[in-house]
């Protein structure tokens, strides 16, 4: 059995440990391992490279991939054709892909629309945690980490300088991010994509904390997050490969109309790129080492066309249409209720 690994779109931490356990479980079976580099694109420039013990020596600590990856979608680039040229050509059974719904998806196409032998299994790797067949994806519990300490950070200068603080993080169409960091981290308002927000409002409770002797506050809004009436904010009018708009922005608007309608000083904090990186939490490692073996095993099995995935706090696997279908939300009920939940929690100040 020769198997292809890649991993592919935003990198994460964590994945160098999912390599671990497919490379120790392929060992354990004797499977050939073969990795490509930098995603699909790989695959379209022939990229590969050795995956083997040596490989991932000393990498649990690392972010990013070992590997490379790229968000390379050959469906849209037209180098379908030559993605299956080289697969027949490296003599490749399977496939383990590790990424998110693009990078996923890019192997379930291949299997349906050209080459129904062209087989393999997908572990979730985001850090939006959004893809809707599991509970866990790689690199979510390490960026939660990342955004509550960064929020953390932040409060001090925020009550240093009676200041509101904006701190942007990322999550495209979910805001799994925000609410778990956002009340991890005692944000007093948490806004997401899912329901757009009435600024007026917001503005006003910020406000009315401010006059009710709060002198901070802590504002956490994930990029795709928007007002009422009006469109995401982007940074260019330039999309990725899969079609994507690039976020970004978000903050820096919320920070001059907060100043603008409350007369507070207001900054903000985009976290960008921040979120993807740090040294793995040790949940992050544990989990994805667990979802390399389990990856492997599901190969072994012949259990094509799966996601590896967490169900009911469960490793299982999903096929990858259903897990892939749409993205997967907050519970909005979850929201509403821990949303502004520290506005009692700091007492006012006397006035005297």
């Amino acid at each position: 059995m020769k198997i292809a690994v890649l991993t592919g779109g935003g990198d994460s931490s964590a994945i160098n440990a999912a390599l671990r356990g497919i490379v120790f479980q392929a060992k354990k079976y004797g499977f050939e391992l073969v990795g490509i580099k930098n995603g699909w694109a790989g695959l379209v420039n022939a990229e590969f490279t050795d995956l083997n013990e040596k490989t991932i020596e000393n990498t649990l600590t690392r972010s990013g991939t070992v590997l490379g990856t790229s968000r390379t979608n050959p469906f849209k680039m037209d180098t379908v054709d030559a993605v299956v040229e080289n697969i027949k050509k490296a003599g490749l059974d399977a496939f383990i892909t590790i990424g998110g719904d693009d990078t996923n998806g890019v192997l379930n196409r291949l299997h349906d629309e050209k080459d129904e032998h062209i087989n393999g299994v997908g572990i979730p790797q985001t850090i939006d945690n959004d893809i809707l067949g599991t509970e866990y994806a790689v690199g979510f519990d390490t960026s939660i980490n990342m955004a509550t300490t960064a929020i953390d950070t932040l409060r001090s200068t925020a009550e240093s300088h009676c200041r509101v603080m904006v701190v942007e993080v990322m999550g495209r169409d979910a805001g799994h991010i925000a609410l778990v960091a956002g009340v991890a981290g005692g944000a007093h308002e948490i806004l997401v994509p899912e329901e757009d927000f009435d600024l007026d409002k917001v503005c006003a409770r910020l406000k009315k904390r401010h006059d009710e002797g709060c002198d901070y506050s802590i504002v956490v809004v994930a990029e795709g997050a928007k007002p009422k009436g009006a469109g995401q904010i982007t940074q260019t009018e330039k999309k990725d490969a899969f079609g994507h708009a690039i976020l970004g922005g978000i903050g820096q608007y919320l920070a001059d109309v907060i100043e603008e309608k409350t007369g507070i000083e207001s900054r903000f904090s985009n976290l960008g790129h921040l979120q993807r990186g740090g040294v793995p939490t040790a949940l992050d490692r544990y989990m994805s080492i667990r979802f390399g073996v389990k990856a492997v095993d599901m190969i072994k099995d012949g259990d094509y066309g799966k996601l590896v995935a967490v169900v009911d706090g469960k490793l299982t696997s999903v096929p990858l249409k259903e897990g892939l279908a749409e993205n997967k939300l907050i519970n909005m009920d979850v929201y509403h209720e821990l949303n502004g939940l520290e506005y009692s929690s700091q007492p006012a100040k006397s006035k005297a």
